[in-house]
């Protein structure tokens, strides 16, 4: 699993001494004369999934500590393709936003020929927010108790179980791409549009397993409704801590994690972009906000707007070769 290299001592050195990007002057602040009217933080899936939790957690505390309306508009639609080109086709002023993920930003660029977007070019980032590794769950009868157990089911009958997940060539989906090709063996793989409808056929067991963020699986889990039976971080999660990882289950080296950022549309002015990653980090550092996004999975991010765009430059050439090496690709 080379190409997986470890994301998270990548993070570790990006974000090293949370710092916010610097605070514009006075003069320029009231320049602007922002925000002074609502502002549109775009979630390009369907409610329910992580990232539309993550976005409304802090979509709801930057309205409460600055009395900002922040309005949260879901726009699913091909692999979050269509929410994120709305948004670096809107006006580069500051008041519509998207809470982007590595998906949509690092992988579409390279699954789609014909992306409509360029992340790098026509999107700027504001502020990382969170983190998340993957994982495999499974309904809370099903017989598979480890990865192990899938393997062995699925060398027995190959391409029989199925594997879902929300949308091709996501994170989850190229994990678990991954997953099968470190165990030999082969899924038949379920697509879905959304988590929603993932989640009723995966807890009434219409599928047999389902790769996803932790927080978007965490609640059924803690319903007692799924078991998870690995997760794709280098190490144990919080929140999951007798679920062994696939790097201890016998893949040395596997390490699959997800994070979620806002971005705005290229040619956003600098004090407003800074403005906002001051707001976003103060949000992120309220304990309601911290133990929330933690207690679903999640690591809090922060930092600054550039550090947010030297993770995005290294993560799309890094996504690029996993997807080149899975043969995925999608028009």
């Amino acid at each position: 699993m080379t190409a997986f290299t470890s994301l998270s001592r990548s993070l570790c050195a990006a974000f090293l001494g949370l710092a916010a990007a610097a605070v514009p002057t006075g003069a320029a602040l009231a320049q602007t004369a922002y925000p002074n009217k609502p502002i549109r933080l775009v979630v390009p899936f369907p409610p329910g999934g992580g990232t539309d939790m993550i976005a409304r957690t802090v979509a709801q505390k930057l309205a409460d500590q600055n009395k900002w309306n922040v309005i949260v508009d879901n726009r699913p639609g091909a692999g979050g393709n269509l929410g994120v080109d709305a948004v670096a086709k809107s006006p580069a002023d500051g008041y519509t936003l998207v809470m982007g993920q590595t998906s949509n930003l690092a992988i579409n660029p390279t699954l789609y020929p014909k992306l409509p977007y360029d992340p790098i070019k026509d999107l700027v980032p504001v502020a990382l927010v969170s983190s998340s590794p993957i994982v495999m769950a499974a309904p809370i009868n099903s017989p598979f108790k480890s990865y192990a157990d899938v393997v062995a089911a699925a060398k027995g009958k190959p391409d029989a179980l199925t594997l879902g997940y929300s949308g091709n060539g996501t994170v989850a989906h190229l994990a678990g791409e991954l997953a099968e090709d470190a165990a030999g063996i082969k899924l038949r793989h379920i697509p879905y549009k959304g988590a929603a409808q993932a989640m009723t056929d995966l807890v009434g067991g219409q599928i047999d397993l389902y790769m996803s963020s932790v927080p978007t699986l965490l609640g059924q889990v803690r319903n007692g409704k799924l078991k998870v039976i690995a997760i794709t971080s280098a190490k144990r999660s919080p929140q999951l801590p007798d679920v062994p990882t696939l790097a201890e289950s016998g893949y040395k080296g596997f390490e699959a994690v997800t994070w979620f950022g806002i971005l705005a549309p290229a040619g956003t002015p600098a004090p407003v972009v800074a403005q906002l990653n001051k707001a976003i980090n103060v949000a992120l550092q309220q304990p309601d906000v911290a133990d929330k996004l933690r207690s679903e999975g999640g690591d809090v991010l922060g930092g600054t707007a550039e550090q947010f765009s030297q993770l995005l430059r290294a993560e799309v050439p890094r996504w690029a070769k996993i997807v080149k090496d899975s043969g995925a690709s999608l028009d």
